[in-house]
């Protein structure tokens, strides 16, 4: 798959995307980043560390988050797509679920959209990744947690979302799924999603695991979010030996190491 200028193996590979949070309330990193050279500083360490992509959100989607304005986003992300671009050759995705900000990021530079609701919130999302020629990654997500069967409606959801791609023209090959771990599901469905992150593959498209620091890990360990590196690195394993072609973290070299001691293992069985 291409992202940007860079290729990426997502049939034998499990690729590294970094997040930069330019918020001051999200869970994890709230206004840790806020500052330029702050986050300049930081998407250099992630790059150093092994990722190939960079994850700029500008409003915190946590539990209870409240929206903020459109202006008020993209003022926050574009400043920094736009440092990241001129500074680093590293593909930058957006996330965000507003055209208007999906369009203000692609034009300052941003090679791939990372929309939490699927294309299912604001459908001008669609026809602006088709326009821009650009991947997206389709994430589950829903109001609530009504399922008469989790997985199965988790998947039915995921297709409903790639057909919305599809009717704008976007082609397959620019097509990444996340099963959503911590948006529409309870507890213990966010550990089956993890657990069944095959299922998702079997839809046909490369697969975005995005575990880090969430409350799943927080829960199943009682841990703040700054303590949740090794519950996180366990779900990177998961993820890899399930066929993940991408993580989506906050610890990139932890991570990175994870995945390569999980695939040598994997290669040794293999053989």
């Amino acid at each position: 798959m291409k992202i940007g200028n860079r290729f990426f193996d997502v049939e034998n590979d499990c690729n590294i995307m970094g997040i930069l949070n330019v918020t001051p309330d999200s869970f994890s990193d709230g206004g840790r980043w806020n500052n330029m050279e702050k986050a300049k500083q930081h998407v250099a360490d992630m790059i150093e560390e092994g990722a190939g992509i960079i994850d700029v959100g500008g409003e915190s989607t946590r539990p209870g988050h409240v929206q903020i304005t459109i202006q008020e986003e993209i003022d926050r992300v574009v400043p920094v797509i736009e440092m990241i671009k001129a500074n680093f050759d590293i593909p930058v995705s957006i996330d965000s679920y507003k055209s208007e900000v999906v369009e203000a990021a692609l034009k300052a530079g941003a090679d791939m959209v990372n929309d939490i609701w699927g294309l299912k919130y604001d459908k001008k999302v669609a026809r602006l990744i088709a326009k821009y020629q650009v991947p997206c990654c389709l994430m589950h997500n829903r109001d609530n947690t009504d399922y008469n069967n989790f997985v199965e409606d988790m998947c039915e959801d995921l297709r409903e979302s790639v057909a919305i791609a599809k009717a704008a023209n976007i082609p397959d090959e620019h097509i990444i799924l996340d099963p959503g771990v911590g948006f529409g599901k309870t507890y213990e469905q966010n550990l089956i999603a993890i657990h069944q992150l095959e299922k998702l593959k079997e839809i046909g498209y490369p697969v975005l695991l995005a575990t880090s620091r969430k409350s799943v890990i927080g829960l199943t360990l009682d841990l703040p979010s700054d303590e949740r590196v090794e519950g996180t690195i366990v779900t990177t394993v998961m993820g890899v030996e399930k066929g993940a072609a991408f993580v989506r973290v906050h610890d990139v070299k932890e991570n990175l190491r994870a995945i390569r001691m999980t695939q040598a293992i994997l290669r040794e069985c293999k053989a």
